[in-house]
């Protein structure tokens, strides 16, 4: 029985997970970085441990101290949050080989679908569309250009192991395709230690769509309502919305049903979610082995903790299968401390002044305080402001009303920018692609 959960993690998740823990009564152990010392997650855990400097290689990515301090401090369970060791499989591995709990899904599973052919191979076999491409590994420059060929240009040159928007390269002909193959397999090497890259049909426009799922890891699954988190800057979510808008229901529900199977079947544990590309019909992408960044805007229109229930199922609770419907409509705006007028570069540094609004049925997950200062060194998130609404309208007019009033003096945020984002006319008509467009392309 889990009685003591260590969070392996900083920022708003890791104050998320500290709370959920709270609720359900368990005492908290928060490692951290010397450089958030002063941290909120490190003053609301009951004990707190510092492993090392303030860059993550120091501190946050060194799976040994953690795991350590989980034998120092007796602590049942590690919670992971997203981001640092969330998707190593090796952590987990050395978790559970210590019968530390890691909550999440098992190491088998992190490392198989870390691997993103191994993951659409899966998906075909459980009848989920997958993008046309190649299904193995490309061999040779040679091959590369047949497969080009045979499902047309444009075209996506992919790492295996990819995510975050690396080693991927859109290629429009096959000269640009000699041209990139080398460097698009050099850059999978580098980022990821596995050179191993594959094509993919580019489709456009596409929305880009995700479904939450919850597994006990012995068949029982439940799949939520989908994502809209189409509205993307430089391969990152910035608006977040559920449920989705302008797909026929029987579709959603089709596909859904096909997902339930699917993680029934590979008896997957803990959160996760399957992301798909929209065209005409669902294409699968891969599967995302954590708690996503994102999972308030479920949590909002289901009224179902994700932390919570990770947890509970982490200690042995068993779910009964189900499609989840919800109810009403959330948007998801993160704040982050960049600087909109200077290439987005982050802005570390003292929050000389912070006033957040407070709303009925607004929700902010952050983890910033009048004084706090930002380091340098990790991701420059400061804030999810989630609302919620009736409708679209009602939930983004919330949210626009909060970030209005929201002010965060001493360092730069996107803030005005995500109030652009959520008045343009495109964003009104739902074509949040064309938002999408507007930004990879500098006009917006």
């Amino acid at each position: 029985m889990i009685k003591k959960v260590l969070i392996a993690n900083r920022g708003e998740i890791a104050v998320r997970i500290i709370r959920a823990c709270k609720e359900l009564g368990l005492k908290t152990v928060i490692v951290y970085s010397e450089a958030d010392k002063e941290s909120l997650g490190v003053r609301l855990a009951d004990e707190k441990v510092c492993i090392g400097k303030g860059p993550p290689q120091e501190s946050y990515l060194i799976a040994s101290r953690i795991l350590s301090t989980c034998e120092i401090t007796n602590s049942d369970a590690v919670h992971p949050g997203y981001g640092f060791l969330a998707e190593s499989p090796d952590f987990a591995d050395a978790c559970e080989e210590m019968k530390i709990i890691f909550i999440g899904p098992t190491s088998e599973t992190i490392r198989l679908f870390g691997d993103k052919l191994f993951a659409k191979k899966m998906a075909k076999k459980y009848d989920l569309k997958i993008i046309p491409g190649s299904e193995e590994a490309l061999k040779d420059e040679k091959e590369a250009k047949k497969i080009a060929k045979e499902i047309g240009y444009p075209i996506l040159l992919k790492a295996a192991a990819g995510g975050g928007g690396k080693g991927m390269k859109l290629i429009h002909n096959e000269e640009e395709l000699l041209n990139n193959f080398d460097t698009v397999k050099l850059e999978a090497k580098n980022a990821f230690l596995d050179d191993r890259i594959y094509i993919e049909k580019y489709l456009n426009p596409v929305r880009h769509i995700e479904f939450q799922i919850l597994g006990d890891g012995k068949g029982g699954v439940w799949v939520f309502p989908p994502r809209d988190c189409t509205i993307q800057f430089r391969h990152q979510k910035i608006i977040e919305k559920s449920p989705v808008l302008n797909i026929p229901l029987e579709k959603i529900r089709e596909v859904q049903e096909k997902i339930l199977n699917f993680c029934s079947e590979i008896k997957y544990r803990s959160a996760g979610t399957l992301e798909f590309l929209y065209y005409d019909d669902f294409y699968f992408m891969e599967v995302n082995t954590r708690i996503q960044v994102e999972h308030p805007v479920t949590e909002m229109i289901t009224g179902i903790d994700l932390v919570k229930e990770q947890i509970k199922i982490a200690d042995g609770r068993n779910l009964t299968s189900k499609i989840i419907d919800g109810n009403g409509f959330a948007i998801e705006a993160r704040i982050s401390a960049s600087d909109p007028d200077n290439n987005f570069i982050p802005s570390p540094g003292k929050i000389e002044k912070l006033y957040l609004p407070f709303y009925p049925f607004l929700r902010i997950d952050t983890h910033i305080y009048e004084k706090y200062i930002i380091p340098p060194y990790y991701d420059s998130l400061l804030a999810k402001y989630i609302a919620w609404g009736k409708d679209r309208e009602e939930a983004r007019i919330r949210l626009i009303n909060a970030l209005k009033e929201t002010e965060i003096s001493g360092v730069k945020t996107n803030k005005d920018f995500l109030l652009k984002i959520l008045e343009d006319e495109d964003f009104l008509r739902g074509e949040y692609f064309k938002i999408t467009e507007r930004l990879r392309g500098g006009k917006f």
